[in-house]
Order: C-alpha cells, then structure tokens, then sequence
C-alpha cells in the first residue's frame, strides 16, 4: 500500500488531473484542482516512515482514515461525480481503508523508546 500511495504521490505532483480526473471528472482540468492536487501529491511523495513497528502503525492507520474519509466525501458528492469513475474511487478508497484497518490491528503497538 505504501508503494501505491508514494506512486500516486509522484503522479499526483507531477501531473495533478491524472489521479483526480477518476474522482471529480472534468473538474480536474480546473486550476484550483491542480494546485491542491499538487499539494497533496508532495505531501504524499515526501513521507517516509519511521523505524519501527509502532510508527508503522500509526502510518497505517492515519492512511486507513483518509482513504475512509475519501469514501465519505464521494458518498457525500455522489451525485455530482462522474458515473461509471465514481464507483472505481469507492471500491479502491473503501478496500484500502478495510485493508488498512486490518493492517493496523496485526501491527504491534509502539513501545517506549528506553
């Protein structure tokens, strides 16, 4: 998942309306889309994670609730996005956040630094 994100990251940087254009359609094109699509997509190229498993962790579960709170916000669009992409960006959004979760709960918890 974490080589998904970095690549949709770099994507997302390089050219932001490739990864939005299967969520807001046309809008994508949009100056305004670009520019935050930018944002986001150097947010996304610029983590890494740190060492050890409770980071880990943490990276996991911070990545299971934005992909839950982009099916939320698509939910909440859903009349205005594209119709046949709309689907795509739930399916993908609402596995990678159950994948996530479970993923979350099979990594250890942190434990402290001595």
């Amino acid at each position: 998942m974490a080589i998904g994100r970095v690549a949709i990251g770099v994507t997302a940087l390089a050219w932001p309306s490739v990864p939005a254009r299967p969520w807001v359609g046309a809008a994508a094109d949009d100056v305004a889309a670009q520019v935050f699509g930018r944002a986001l997509g150097a947010l996304a190229a610029l983590q890494s994670p740190a060492a050890g498993a409770g980071s880990a962790r943490a990276w996991v579960a911070a990545g299971a609730l934005s992909d839950a709170l982009d099916v939320m916000a698509s939910l909440k669009s859903w009349p205005e996005l594209p119709r046949i992409t709309r689907w795509l960006v739930v399916a993908s959004a609402g596995g990678a956040a159950l994948a996530g979760a479970a993923g979350t709960l099979t990594l250890s918890p942190a434990t402290p630094e001595k």
